[in-house]
């Protein structure tokens, strides 16, 4: 795969002074390796470390996680791909980097990697090209695309990729940033055929079978999340899901021993997270906790504290970039909605890390679902501006045969019925106590033990739409202010 060695794009070195950017002196000596793993569609619970009930489900994060520190309370700005990724890769909150949907990203917006590029790092994305800056097309030195990775599934495949990128990296003598990006758990999940009886002959072009997992579970290896029925088609739709995570914990720790055999291990920042959670009805292209929450691991040696967890600072998707640059010695963009969380790396503790705030604007079909969510640790309120009883929502998660089991399942039970009609309808706002209910199951907005506590949710989360310039601001004002 030494082909590869010409994808190298020469560039020139712009070093703080050109782009304008000042460096912190307490890191600018030696600047950190970055190594930045997304799974894809895997929700925070899906995680053997963070309580997953499926045995051994992901044997390679879990082990990182033990030699790093982990979030309890990390989400994603948006819990869908694209939209998701834009965030990372801008510190901005979509509304203010264009990318709402799956739309671009302004051109005067500055992003990650350009900006690490400007300041003499060498970078690299594997898998999910498409999904990351789609319409910046130089923004990464070195880029592998999913066809060169079995559609995006082979483990061997992205480990030899890594290597490859390592070899470039270690040439140019400077610092580097790695986004590796694995195509699972995304639907299709996978189909669960025993390792032997695939053929992978032709998989590299997209025909033929797909890398077997690690490890193949059966329907009664499974939980059914507490957020869908436990009908037979979800059931078998759940264990072919974590076929497909195992799948992505393979491909982790594959690129993990690359980096390890490479020799940069003990100068690499290796953080890893999801784009969003469990692409099935409930859960992806939602602003419900168990949408936006996301594994969030990070190692980073002689830094972070082996085994470390953080349960009590909420972290989201449109800080990953600010954090990265701080890592690298460089101060953020002062127009970047996000903030570094550093500190929380160094084992500090840090203010202002009560809430989080989460969006949807449109569907990867572009249909138009605004909602706004504020969380946080316990309690979560969320505002569907397009709730108007009329207007049925739809995404791409709920067209399977465990949805139309679910559909087919309501027309006989009236508590399903109820279920299935707020998946579809909504209501103009919701409020839940995810420690008593994770799964938001029980919409408290109308009970007047908690009236106080949706007030003053309300109230922070318009402060948050003024601060941010949110274009629905308005309209929220007189939802918040009676």
């Amino acid at each position: 795969m030494t082909r590869r060695v010409s994808r190298l794009i020469g560039f020139a070195i712009l070093y703080a002074a050109t782009s304008g950017l000042s460096v912190d002196p307490a890191l600018a000596s030696e600047p950190p390796n970055v190594l930045f793993i997304t799974v894809d569609d895997i929700g925070w619970d899906s995680v053997g470390v963070n309580g997953s009930k499926v045995v051994d489900a992901t044997p390679n994060i879990d082990a990182l996680a033990s030699e790093g520190l982990r979030f309890e309370h990390g989400h994603v700005t948006v819990a869908i791909c694209r939209p998701s990724r834009s965030v990372w890769m801008t510190g901005l909150y979509p509304h203010n980097s264009g990318a709402k949907g799956f739309t671009r990203i302004y051109n005067s917006v500055p992003t990650l990697p350009e900006t690490l590029t400007a300041n003499g790092y060498t970078t690299g994305i594997i898998g999910k090209t498409r999904h990351v800056i789609p319409s910046r097309k130089r923004a990464f030195d070195y880029q592998i695309r999913k066809q060169e990775l079995m559609g995006g599934y082979s483990a061997v495949r992205f480990a030899e990729a890594a290597a490859d990128f390592f070899v470039l990296a270690r040439q140019s003598k400077r610092p580097f940033f790695l986004m590796v990006n694995t195509h699972d758990a995304h639907r299709p999940f996978d189909d669960g055929k025993p390792a032997e009886e695939r053929s992978l002959a032709s998989g590299a072009n997209g025909g033929g079978d797909l890398p077997a997992p690690s490890k193949i579970y059966q329907t009664d290896e499974v939980p059914v999340p507490g957020f869908l029925p436990d009908l037979p088609e979800v059931r078998e739709d759940v264990a072919r899901y974590y076929n497909s995570v195992r799948r992505a914990d393979d491909v982790v720790g594959a690129v993990l021993q690359a980096l390890g055999e490479s020799g940069f291990e003990k100068k690499t920042l290796v953080m890893l997270m999801s784009d969003n959670g469990v692409a099935m009805p409930f859960a992806k292209t939602n602003v419900w906790r168990h949408s936006t929450r996301t594994p969030w691991i990070v190692r980073w040696p002689g830094v972070t504290t082996p085994g470390a967890h953080d349960s009590k600072h909420m972290i989201a998707g449109v800080d990953f970039a600010p954090t990265i640059l701080a890592a690298a010695g460089l101060q953020p963009q002062a127009e970047m909605d996000g903030r570094s969380f550093l500190p929380l790396l160094q084992g500090k503790e840090q203010a202002g890390r009560e809430y989080v705030y989460t969006y949807l604007d449109s569907t990867a079909h572009e249909r138009s679902y605004i909602m706004r969510s504020i969380q946080d640790v316990r309690y979560g309120y969320i505002w569907n501006s397009w709730s108007n009883g009329r207007m049925v929502f739809r995404n791409e998660s709920d067209r399977n045969a465990a949805m139309r089991a679910i559909g087919k399942k309501s027309e006989s039970d009236p508590v399903l019925a109820a279920r299935v009609k707020h998946f579809r309808y909504r209501v103009p706002e919701e409020f839940y106590d995810y420690e008593k209910d994770p799964d938001a199951l029980h919409n408290l907005i109308d009970d007047p033990a908690v009236a106080g506590r949706v007030s003053a949710f309300r109230a922070k989360l318009l402060d948050h739409m003024e601060r941010t310039r949110d274009p629905k601001r308005t309209s929220f004002k007189k939802v918040a202010v009676p």
